[in-house]
């Protein structure tokens, strides 16, 4: 059972298992001592009408799961034979000592039916949360996790009846309930599905078992009583007994109806019906009437004739309620229409068959271009799948008809709405599967998912309505946000919170994305689709909201979500790679499983000790300031200023002075020039490890572009001063700061090439081919034809038409690549940045970094990912060798230590290990620079960017 539909059904569940029990003992009582010839007390009497109170309607609840889609009943009648078993008990036990001779007034009574009620819960939810607790300390152990959940229901009943002297039954339901509600999270994957079997096994095994020795009792009371098969009034009796029973059940059902109906999710009387016919007896009735049985001769009122009676009428009317009621349920379900499909249900059905049947005739066809075995005859493969052989008539979507006087069809709607939230539930199972999200986080996003559901018929989609209270930056946060609290103190009562929340957003946005897709998927384009698909994106906008706030006021809480997702993902896929290794024939098993446990130790260790939010160090918030000597990057530290900015926001304009320079560290920004015009189509951007307007502090000019931020930008402002000084005091430091300078300008002036490219890439390209040259005036400078350069200082002439360059510009060779020629002519007049020629004469002192792009692959796609997400495809591993060896040998490189910190972060590499890394290396041709001996490597980025929605 859901814990949503619980809370919704608990007041019809407990007037059935409370007031129901009670008149049902009380009318069963009453025709026993009046009508039955055995001169029983009131007492006696009462005791054996508690005893047959309790229910057990698992056959019933089984064939309504199998043919009836109705959730609600099913919870109703499972929900009241869990409750009434615990009551039942509880009275039957006061009854029973009545009957042994202990004494009640109607206060001793109220005070035994309490203790014996409320302690048991007390007792259970104790248990339940020590269990919980327990289950907390112990990852991805079946065998441990199934021992606990046996130990702790034997352990938590023996507590309660024997220990405190409360109902066991009723304790060890209340530990059910809080297990469904609070730790149905906490057994995953594997471990879920073995718990299930494990308790299916026991429960047939435990039914089973008081079966057997309730039949073998009876059968020797029969056959020491001759008076059974000379007289048979028992027979008789056991007969009206039976009527009895069902009339009790009537008279329940038939007096808390009015209830019924009022409470929950209501009860029509078709459902009344079924509920009266669900009345079966089974093993608490059995069991009771066994310990009667044992107890015959203890007291003058329960004889060992009394004790025989009791198990023969209590066994006979279990018998008879599975035989007769159980047996003919399914026709009760027939006659009164509940058990067929809905229209909508089935044109989702038939629509479903069709697809099918075109999923069948794909299989076909490739199986058909088989080399070794030839062709297959598809009349004898179709005749083989019967399942498809009665579809007739045209595919018609289910959604073809789905107006209603101009509306769309609240049927349809609502069917729709529960798929799509149905898709978004798998989702979250996914990603607590993954390690994406928390056991607590899951819960509160499925609770969400299972509301939802309850109201798709009357309202649009709500699971957002359901985590509004989870989601909200708590109403201390700005005042602990002073500087006269510890930042420990302001860690301990907002990052947990917010971490929460953060967690709980961005599931919630990818679980309704991946939904969104799924069902465009499998229903196509129609109207009610659409309108469901178009309430999922309206729902998602509160969510991104919260992630932006959270985003402007403590970007490191985002960065530590993604950073446990990232650890995460990472051992989850190893763990997948060892066992693929295994089932493949490559690893022994006591080698997988010695990787296994080596993979499961950090993820252990991931759980109880999980990653702490901290603010990153000044080394490792940018590539650039992490490469720079730590004497230099000391004196820099007190003038870096952090800022967020928010979207659409203008970092620097084109033409101001340049002020310093900007680090972005999360975030994208675009740039927008009137003066540049050869760009593409596309807006050109940044995003993190950029350095921007480093070229115009180091020439002293103005801005060249508008920079403007595309998203929420986690950035660090850096003052032109301090950078002149630093070159000042460390002139070797020059080379470096031209070269990052060329990060941000290649992107400027050939953002048909370089904009494709990420950061990582083009710091690759600088640190390991290219090079920068000072020429004097009266020099010539030659473009190699694989190579472009930049001009970064100084002005140059043309060879032919003497037409003057000045910095910056691009400069391309005159027999390079194609491309290179579409590249100038592409170029405008007023706009002259970029030029081609075979050789260019300096003017004045001119700087020059000169790029060797032979190696270069224009069409390396970028990858986009979430707060949510990982990449999907690992890259190339057979260069990762030369690619760390390489990094070790530029490590006195300050540029080619950027781009060691760029991919792998402050961490040195000691020798070759696995990374993501994308290699463009090509075989290249002899070429006149310091590396021409080591082919090209960079590393793919890893940083976020937004997912296009759906």
């Amino acid at each position: 059972m859901e814990i949503h539909q619980i809370k919704r059904c608990i007041a019809q569940m407990m007037l059935l298992a409370g007031p129901g029990v009670v008149l049902s003992t009380f009318c069963l009582g009453t025709v026993l001592k009046l009508t039955f010839p055995y001169n029983w007390t009131w007492k006696t009497s009462l005791l054996l009408g508690g005893l047959l109170s309790a229910t057990d309607p698992v056959a019933v609840v089984a064939l309504l799961k199998e043919l009836s889609p109705n959730k609600k009943l099913r919870t109703i009648i499972d929900g009241e034979s869990l409750m009434n078993d615990g009551v039942s008990v509880v009275v039957y036990t006061l009854f029973y000592r009545m009957v042994l001779g202990e004494t009640f007034n109607w206060v001793a009574v109220i005070k035994f039916l309490a203790q014996n009620s409320l302690g048991a819960v007390g007792i259970g939810l104790a248990f339940g949360i020590a269990s919980v607790l327990w289950l907390g300390f112990i990852f991805n152990d079946t065998v441990i996790e199934i021992s606990l959940t046996l130990a702790v229901s034997y352990l938590a009943y023996f507590t309660a009846q024997e220990g405190a002297d409360v109902s066991g039954i009723l304790t060890v339901m209340t530990l059910g309930i809080f297990y469904s509600a609070f730790a149905r999270t906490a057994f995953k994957g594997e471990s879920h599905q073995s718990l299930h079997y494990f308790w299916e096994m026991v429960a047939y095994i435990a039914n089973t078992l008081i079966f057997i020795l309730s039949g073998v009792l009876i059968a020797e009371g029969i056959l020491k009583d001759y008076h059974f098969f000379h007289q048979g009034k028992s027979w008789v009796y056991l007969l009206l007994l039976y009527a009895y029973v069902q009339v009790t059940r009537c008279i329940v059902v038939g007096a808390l109806f009015p209830f019924l109906r009022y409470f929950g999710y209501g009860l029509d009387w078709k459902e009344a019906i079924i509920l009266i016919w669900s009345g079966l007896r089974g093993a608490v009735s059995l069991s009771l009437s066994i310990a009667v049985k044992r107890s015959s001769g203890r007291s003058m009122e329960l004889t060992a004739e009394t004790g025989t009676m009791f198990l023969f009428f209590t066994g006979g009317i279990v018998f008879l309620t599975l035989v007769v009621n159980g047996s003919t349920a399914q026709f009760i379900l027939h006659l009164l229409d509940m058990d067929k499909l809905s229209a909508v249900k089935t044109c989702i059905l038939d629509f479903t068959k069709y697809e099918m049947l075109n999923k069948a005739l794909e299989a076909f066809g490739e199986l058909g271009d088989d080399e070794e075995l030839g062709p297959a005859d598809w009349p004898t493969v179709k005749r083989y799948i019967s399942c498809l052989n009665f579809i007739e008539g045209e595919r018609m979507h289910p959604h073809g008809a789905s107006k209603v006087d101009g509306n769309l069809d609240p049927m349809n709607l609502k069917d729709i709405r529960v798929r799509h939230l149905n898709g978004v539930q798998a989702a979250y199972w996914e990603m607590l599967h993954e390690g994406r999200i928390t056991q607590t986080t899951a819960n509160i996003l499925m609770l969400s998912v299972e509301e939802a559901i309850d109201l798709a018929s009357s309202e649009p989609l709500c699971d957002w309505k359901g985590l509004k209270a989870n989601i909200h930056f708590p109403n201390y946060y700005k005042f602990l946000q002073l500087r006269m609290f510890p930042p420990k103190l302001v860690a301990y009562f907002t990052v947990e919170r917010l971490e929460s929340a953060c967690y709980i957003c961005a599931a919630f946005l990818r679980a309704h994305r991946i939904a969104r897709r799924q069902l465009h998927n499998f229903i196509g384009d129609s109207n009610v689709a659409s309108a469901v698909i178009n309430e999922s994106v309206i729902e998602g906008e509160e969510a991104r909201k919260f992630l932006e706030d959270v985003h402007v006021t403590s970007p490191q809480i985002l960065r530590d979500v993604k950073t446990r997702q990232a650890i995460y993902v990472v051992l989850n896929h190893l763990i997948l790679y060892v066992q693929n290794l295994e089932k493949a024939g490559i690893l022994e098993e006591k080698e997988m499983l010695h990787l296994h446990d080596a993979v499961q130790t950090d993820l252990k260790k991931l759980h109880r000790n999980p990653h702490l939010v901290k603010l990153p160090e000044l080394s490792n918030i940018h590539p650039m300031l992490g490469a720079l000597p730590s004497s230099i990057r000391e004196l820099l530290a007190s003038s870096i200023k952090e800022r967020m900015k928010l979207g659409g926001l203008v970092l620097f304009e084109e033409g101001a002075k340049s002020s310093g320079i900007w680090l972005i560290s999360n975030g994208v920004v675009k740039w927008e020039s009137k003066m540049i015009r050869n760009k593409p189509p596309f807006h050109p951007t940044c995003m993190h490890g950029s350095t921007l307007g480093l070229y115009e502090v180091l020439t002293g000019r103005p801005y060249i572009c508008d920079v403007i931020t595309d998203s929420i930008v986690f950035c660090y402002f850096l003052e032109a001063d301090k950078i002149i000084s630093c070159l000042k005091s460390d002139p070797s430091m020059e080379d470096f700061l031209w070269k990052e300078s060329a990060i941000f300008l290649s992107k400027l002036l050939l953002p048909q090439i370089f904009e494709k490219l990420a950061v990582q890439d083009i710091r690759a390209l600088i640190a390991e081919r290219s090079e920068i040259t000072i020429y004097i005036g009266g020099e010539s400078i030659k473009i190699p034809h694989h190579s472009v350069a930049f001009l970064l200082e100084g002005c140059v002439k043309t060879q032919g038409p003497q037409e003057l360059v000045t910095a910056p510009a691009a400069l391309l060779p005159s027999h390079g690549n194609q491309s290179f020629q579409s590249l100038a002519i592409s170029g405008t007049e007023e706009a002259s940045f970029t030029h081609q020629g075979s050789c260019y004469l300096v003017e004045t002192r001119v700087r020059v970094i000169v790029f060797d792009i032979a190696a270069f692959e224009a069409n390396a796609a970028r990858e986009h990912s979430d707060l949510m997400s990982w990449p999907e495809h690992f890259y190339n591993q057979k260069h990762h060798k030369q690619s760390s060896e390489r990094i070790g040998q530029h490590s006195r490189s300050l540029s080619a230590r950027a781009l060691q910190i760029s991919i792998y972060g402050t961490v040195d590499i000691p020798g070759p290990s696995r990374s993501l890394s994308m290699d463009l290396a090509r075989p290249q041709p002899p070429r006149s620079f310091p590396y021409q001996d080591q082919p090209f490597v960079s590393a793919k980025s890893g940083e976020d960017h937004e997912v296009k929605e759906f």
